[in-house]
């Protein structure tokens, strides 16, 4: 069965999202869609609800939607096949318009929020770059055949791949892309980045997106990257800048030239922790603007991403696809994404009232952690969700991770010795 409704966080999910739906309303009438129920603010509904509330089906949310008002929207009486037909067709554009609209009303509330501190390695290169970006490519899974068009889907058949940029700074996606080629590589989506990318930004990838071409393309957009290195990558040492037991930091030559790809001079990173070496290259040359253990840092930080993903597929379902139409799962895509977001502010708000860096919020105990505020509301002990969570006596709730280990002091010298 979904959980129970809730004035208190269906409140703060109207009061981030009503301007952003209602905002689309023109564009909505452009495209002269027919219903005069299952509307453009009906479906944001709808398809929050599910997410929130974990609404097992389609057939579920009907029953719902006939007995309760779902956040700006009254109860109303609409069959299963209307709604899983509008699944179908509803276009995914809309919600992708919603998605982006809200997102500068996410950074403003990010920037006021001032408590919760910002880690020391996105803070020195801050001062040198407006975005520090995270991209990375998945694979959605197999259909889930929750509706009668997919009866005929092959079984195990996969949806598609999905690649996402994440802002490292503010911990936002800020763009999206599908592909109906699930076995794409993640090179496919290169030149959707090198559109996205501007004069000082900072790209943090994964080997996934190892390709010289495409790395001196960014470079000549005035962006830097840092990445891993292949295990065979042909490297020519030509100036070491530091040599320790911990530290390696050397400019390289990369490449063989083979096929008319491009030999890149690069700055090479080798970092020890523990008995383990690490090793990264980047674009940017200077240590004085990027140091040695800051690289590594930065490039640990893309992990933000994997997270991300994580939490989309496995807690907010998108691992199960409600249709088989390429726009029922961008629409999906979008909407899981948008709630997402939501989730993101909320925990940002917990971290600030906690004066505790992001990073140490689990949005997965955040989303687990509703059915207890809701019943601490119920019994009037609790009215605000942000100071519900950060209250001392609901530490055991685990919205706060546990720091397993000690977290060394990062060293941003230029030159460690």
């Amino acid at each position: 069965m979904p959980s129970a409704s809730n004035e208190e966080i269906e409140r703060r999910l109207e009061e981030l999202l009503t301007p952003a739906v209602f905002s689309q309303l023109a564009y909505y009438r452009q495209l002269k869609m027919r219903s005069r129920i299952l509307t453009l603010p009906l479906m944001v509904a709808l398809i929050l609800t599910i997410l929130w509330r974990q609404v097992p089906s389609v057939r579920e949310l009907t029953r719902v939607l006939e007995r309760e008002n779902l956040l700006w929207c009254s109860a109303v009486k609409v069959s299963q096949q209307a709604l899983s037909e509008r699944f179908l067709v509803f276009p995914a554009a809309l919600f992708e318009r919603v998605y982006k609209a809200l997102l500068p009303e996410l950074n403003k509330r990010w920037e006021e929020r001032r408590q919760r501190p910002i880690p020391l390695s996105i803070r020195v290169a801050s001062a040198h770059f407006d975005q520090i970006l995270a991209g990375d490519g998945s694979t959605l899974e197999a259909l889930f055949r929750k509706l009668d068009s997919l009866a005929d889907a092959p079984v195990g058949q996969l949806a598609g791949k999905m690649c996402v940029v994440i802002d490292l700074v503010r911990q936002l996606p800020v763009e999206l892309w599908f592909s109906e080629e699930a076995q794409a590589f993640d090179t496919k989506f290169i030149p959707d980045l090198l559109k996205l990318v501007s004069q000082r930004t900072l790209l943090i990838l994964d080997r996934g997106f190892y390709d010289f071409q495409f790395f001196a393309d960014l470079m000549a957009k005035g962006a830097d990257f840092i990445t891993r290195p292949k295990s065979n990558a042909k490297i020519e040492v030509v100036k070491r800048l530091s040599y320790t037991d911990c530290v390696k930091d050397m400019i390289v030559r990369l490449g063989s030239g083979q096929n008319g790809a491009p030999i890149l001079t690069l700055r090479m990173v080798e970092v020890r922790f523990g008995k383990q070496w690490y090793r990264y290259i980047t674009s940017v040359l200077d240590p004085e603007v990027l140091p040695p253990f800051v690289v590594a840092d930065i490039y640990r930080r893309r992990w933000r991403i994997e997270d991300a993903f994580n939490t989309a597929k496995r807690l907010l379902n998108l691992s199960y696809l409600w249709t088989g139409s390429v726009n029922g799962i961008q629409l999906q895509i979008w909407a899981t994404w948008l709630f997402y977001v939501v989730l993101v502010d909320l925990g940002d708000s917990v971290a600030d009232a906690m004066n505790l860096p992001f990073e140490r919020i689990s949005l997965e105990m955040l989303h687990r952690g509703f059915y207890h505020f809701i019943q601490a509301f119920n019994k009037g002990t609790a009215s605000d969700l942000v100071a519900y969570f950060a209250a001392p006596e609901n530490h055991d709730l685990g919205v706060v991770k546990t720091i397993r280990a000690p977290i060394p002091k990062l060293d941003i010298s230029p030159y460690p010795t």
